[in-house]
């Protein structure tokens, strides 16, 4: 890699880095910060929808690089300046208590909520009111493992690009189309004349999930609406939805937490949609 690049923190590049931890920066600017190597990985493997690459800058720490010397080449060959710097550097433009040596400046990738539609999408999330960034990427993470074809963040959900949604998300954001900023009538509507049943998870829910599945009701395209944690969905998003369904408590647990009702909910969808197998 040659002669270590060792950048000072107060240096422009950096100080641009460190400024995405905020918000309005990031909207400002359209980029994000992505940190460890499997979101960098991700977003050096990673194409924006005009075939732009995602990632545009990388800081590594000289360790790091040698550590994850294919993840610096991926790096290169997307077109991303790489900037060799000390532990000093990572720390400041670092979001962690512990940063792991590379960090990445992403655009923004986030897909058009009408062309998610057009694909005429199988299985959805929508996070409605979800203020966590941490709950937030958890359940996009959820919902790339469970194969759904896309999420979507409703106008009162956190930034996706939260640097704890991000790091949470743990490379998930790069893999599935994710819709932000839109108003849930809409997004209720828009999936629903797109032929996708709406379920509402709620813990307070009329309907049992293992009901659903027993009545052979969610092998169809499914949206899930899942609500802030703390407070669930309101009974006006409630009603938009064509069943309010609540994940069963066999135990004595008094609830489960938002991502793993989540996981739950989407696997069972994503269950429920493949085909049988033949026993023949």
């Amino acid at each position: 890699m040659g002669t270590p690049e060792l950048i000072s923190p107060r240096s422009p590049r950096v100080a641009a880095a460190r400024r995405l931890a905020r918000r309005n920066f990031r909207g400002k600017e359209r980029m994000f910060i992505a940190e460890g190597p499997q979101a960098v990985r991700e977003a050096a493997d990673h194409r924006g929808s005009d075939g732009r690459p995602t990632l545009t800058e990388l800081f590594a720490t000289v360790e790091a690089a040698e550590r994850y010397a294919p993840i610096i080449d991926a790096a290169q060959d997307a077109g991303a300046r790489v900037h060799l710097a000390d532990s000093e550097v990572l720390a400041d433009v670092s979001q962690t208590v512990t940063p792991q040596g590379l960090i990445g400046v992403c655009h923004f990738l986030d897909s058009p909520f009408e062309s998610i539609l057009a694909t005429r999408p199988k299985l959805v999330a929508v996070l409605a009111n979800v203020r966590d960034p941490g709950n937030a990427g958890t359940v996009l993470r959820c919902a790339d493992a469970a194969g759904a074809d896309a999420v979507v963040l409703t106008d009162a959900s956190v930034d996706l690009y939260n640097p704890k949604s991000v790091r949470a998300s743990v490379g998930s954001l790069f893999h599935l189309p994710v819709a932000v900023g839109v108003p849930v009538e809409q997004a209720v509507q828009g999936l629903r004349d797109a032929g996708v049943r709406i379920l509402a998870a709620d813990g307070a829910g009329e309907d049992d999930l293992d009901d659903e599945l027993d009545a052979g009701t969610m092998g169809g395209p499914t949206a899930w609406v899942f609500g802030n944690e703390a407070w669930g969905l309101p009974e006006e998003t409630r009603a938009l939805a064509d069943a309010v369904v609540r994940v069963p408590i066999h135990g004595k647990a008094e609830s489960l937490n938002l991502a793993t009702a989540a996981a739950v909910c989407l696997y069972a969808s994503a269950r429920a949609q493949r085909p049988r197998r033949s026993t023949g």
